[in-house]
């Protein structure tokens, strides 16, 4: 049986290390000199978070080389393709027998011979592709969150573990880590700057996200090369979920997963440690003007974590219009108030005011090629996974409308896509519409968080 996590994860004294998660030692696979070697690249997820993470590498001062491609969709790999040879030719070399296709096409591109794998997919299926590149003793640069579901996040920490001892480089897209206003801010914090942390503010509130219909899945089947005049691809119930993929709770884990994972990790960063329970609460009071046979995940949340200590962390996610709109994080203690994103009030008054790092997505990438050109590596998985826990456990607070304790939700959470690895763009999704095309919405007394 997989340990569970340790809550306690960071000590004060080597926070700004573990910021960067870098412990140098010399890298198995491959040692860049001076960017003298080229760095093979694969990219798993051909999607908006895909390209912008490719094209932000071949930003970097490596020398880059995309050499494979795999997403669920002929139509989205090559505009993938299309739009990265257009302004980074020479560092594009994606032959047509290095294009794959399917769910299980990261299988095919992660065999490439490469240096590097990119998973830019849905959270549900980045614990499977990220368990196989460790397997074939692959460097990993993964987006967040890692996982769906508590069964995806143990499966992730067990590939984490086994990507340590094979000394692999791993990093993960929770880009604020790599910021400098956060990092000296959190550290001067960690340094005693507010006194004890008394409680945690933490906020995404937005306007919505995009909905994709039915023909758009269609469109991205369709081969690059065309169809036989007069024939149209039928998209199945699962190619409408995986391009349709936010607005189902298998696929992206909901929003307080997929987006305000970000603003919780900072909460974690600056307490130090996790949080030992959560009740939270939440609805669907916009959602498409509640029409549930287009998603089936909330637009509000709001959730009170507890750390170990006593102390609170409140957290505010939702896609509300006409609503007041923050993606933010305060920390208040016994001798100021903080914003880590580079403010420190109270006795011990601090401005950040060096050059702030405003592309944090650029400069994750910035420091994993440098690390990886100087035969470096770091290993970012644990709090990729943690921090993803995390959110899983606000979620499954807001669904049920419990009180969710961290490590009995380790034991017994659900499987919310059970026999993904067998999933293609046929098979029926674990989630399907009832005789009215209305998707199953989660509702607090009813929803149990346990298997």
């Amino acid at each position: 049986m997989l340990e569970q996590p340790s809550r306690r994860s960071f000590m004060k004294a080597s926070t700004l290390a573990a910021t960067t998660a870098a412990i140098a030692t010399q890298v198995s696979r491959t040692a860049h000199a001076a960017g003298s070697d080229e760095i093979r690249v694969v990219l798993i997820g051909c999607g908006g978070r895909g390209t912008g993470a490719a094209s932000n590498i071949m930003e970097t001062k490596g020398n880059i080389k995309l050499v494979a491609v795999a997403d669920a969709f002929p139509g989205r790999a090559a505009s993938c393709i299309k739009q990265l040879e257009r302004k980074y030719k020479d560092k594009v070399d994606v032959a047509a027998d290095r294009v794959f296709t399917g769910l299980d096409a990261y299988k095919n591109a992660i065999d490439v011979d490469c240096d590097l794998v990119v998973i830019a997919t849905p959270p549900a299926f980045k614990p499977q592709q990220f368990e196989y590149a460790v397997s074939r003793g692959r460097h990993i640069f993964s987006e967040k969150p890692v996982a769906s579901d508590v069964a995806g996040v143990r499966r992730f920490m067990k590939a984490v573990e086994e990507s340590k001892k094979k000394n692999l480089m791993v990093g993960i897209g929770l880009q604020r880590r790599h910021e400098n206003q956060y990092k000296e801010t959190i550290q001067r914090i960690h340094d005693g700057a507010i006194g004890d942390v008394i409680c945690q503010r933490v906020y995404w509130n937005g306007g919505g996200i995009w909905w994709k219909g039915r023909e758009q899945a269609a469109n991205l089947m369709t081969p690059p090369e065309g169809l036989p005049k007069g024939m149209k691809v039928e998209p199945s119930e699962m190619a409408f979920q995986c391009n349709n993929w936010y607005h189902f709770n298998w696929l992206s884990g909901d929003q307080i997963v997929e987006q305000h994972i970000h603003n919780l990790d900072v909460g974690c960063w600056v307490k130090g440690e996790y949080p030992v329970e959560c009740n939270g609460m939440g609805g669907r009071g916009q959602r498409l003007d509640g029409d549930a046979t287009k998603s089936q995940i909330f637009d509000h949340t709001f959730c009170e974590y507890t750390f170990s200590d006593g102390t609170k962390m409140f957290s505010q996610g939702r896609h509300l219009a006409n609503s007041w709109t923050n993606v933010s994080e305060f920390a208040h203690g016994s001798k100021g108030t903080a914003d880590p994103s580079g403010r420190i009030m109270g006795e011990n008054e601090f401005t950040f005011d060096k050059q702030r790092d405003q592309q944090g997505h650029q400069q994750e990438q910035h420091d994993l090629i440098e690390a990886l050109m100087r035969g470096e590596i770091y290993n970012e998985g644990e709090y990729g996974a943690k921090s993803t826990f995390t959110a899983i456990l606000g979620r499954e607070a807001c669904y049920s409308g419990q009180l969710i304790k961290w490590d009995e939700l380790w034991e017994k959470g659900k499987d919310i896509c059970p026999g993904i690895d067998s999933y293609t763009l046929d098979s029926d999704p674990p989630t399907m519409p009832g005789p009215t095309g209305e998707y199953p919405v989660p509702v607090p007394g009813e929803y149990t968080p346990y298997a």
